[in-house]
């Protein structure tokens, strides 16, 4: 591992204006992506502000009747709290979707959103990855890709995000709050928040140097039906080859998001205009632009299967 200086934070506008002004700098607080990255030297921050006493650790009310997550609120506690297991059932079940409980007892929500979209070959550094090294090229274009992306990628990058929580976020329509570098703060929708790779699959949200995720807020809540079903390769402690989040309602409107299929949640709002023709049609718009490989052309099929077994569970 390489040298580091290391400092705990003191507020939010410190620990931002800190790591704006310093480029090697990154935040840790629960540091289970972080510091696994930094062991394989894939990372190599010159220094870390430690946040966790920052004290954003609360879930509270807004004032229209949304909920406010503090950046800090780990895992476990998020997915246990009641009024996100009444409200956002699709967030409780997204969450313990995910890692170990190990891992989400640690696990912070701002964390969690911020995990590097990666693929086995990101971890390999004698391996060429346009995520590690800007230009040397993607490996895993011509490589294994059973597990990759089949929607927005790019001749740069076809690595899938690896997050639950921000599947479900992303059907949710969350938005991200921040406070930058210079004190200014910026409320950030979800779907804008993570990037697709381009030319540029280093580049993975839309956050600016030094940027500090402060809370999560999601609207208030709209009732229906809210399931999330993710496949994967065994029980627990595996990333989602396909994922679904789905909010849906008694009219049989609602919202989808996918997971394992790009390199950000995918949604897009036209496919949850079809919902009324059922799972074919839904998929048929969300994968409209795919471009599986033959290794992963399953992908399309799975997507349809996991939409039914959603909506027919929706409906009872």
């Amino acid at each position: 591992m390489r040298e580091f200086t290391y400092e705990r934070a003191t507020s939010v506008e410190q620990a931002a204006a800190t790591a704006a002004a310093n480029p090697g700098a990154k935040f840790i607080a629960g540091g289970t992506n972080l510091l696994d990255l930094m062991k394989l030297e894939i990372e190599t921050p010159t220094h870390l502000i430690d946040v966790n006493g920052l004290g954003l650790d609360t879930i509270d009310a807004t004032a229209d009747g949304g909920l406010r997550i503090d950046a800090m609120v780990r895992n476990t506690d998020l997915a246990a709290h009641e009024t996100v297991r009444r409200d956002y059932a699709l967030l409780t079940r997204a969450l313990v979707s995910g890692a170990s409980g190990q891992l989400r007892n640690k696990a912070t929500t701002a964390g969690n959103l911020l995990q590097r979209t990666r693929c086995p070959y990101f971890y390999d550094p004698n391996q060429p990855c346009n995520k590690r090294q800007p230009g040397s090229g993607c490996s895993a274009i011509g490589g294994f890709t059973r597990q990759l992306a089949i929607v927005g990628t790019s001749e740069a990058c076809i690595a899938t995000h690896p997050s639950d929580m921000a599947v479900a976020l992303r059907a949710l329509d969350a938005v991200v709050e921040t406070v930058k570098g210079d004190g200014s703060t910026r409320s950030i929708p979800i779907a804008d928040f993570h990037c697709l790779p381009g030319e540029t699959p280093h580049i993975e949200t839309v956050l600016e140097q030094g940027e500090f995720i402060t809370s999560v807020v999601l609207p208030p809540p709209v009732g229906g039906r809210q399931i999330y079903r993710k496949v994967r390769d065994r029980a627990s402690y595996a990333f989602a080859i396909v994922s679904v989040g789905a909010v849906i309602l008694p009219d049989g409107t609602g919202k989808i998001a996918v997971g394992g299929v790009a390199h950000k949640p995918w949604r897009l709002e036209a496919a949850d205009q079809e919902l009324s023709r059922g799972a074919r049609a839904v998929s048929a718009a969300l994968l409209a632009d795919a471009r599986p490989t033959e290794q992963n052309r399953f992908k399309i099929d799975l997507v349809e299967r996991t939409l039914g077994a959603v909506l027919l569970e929706a409906r009872g």
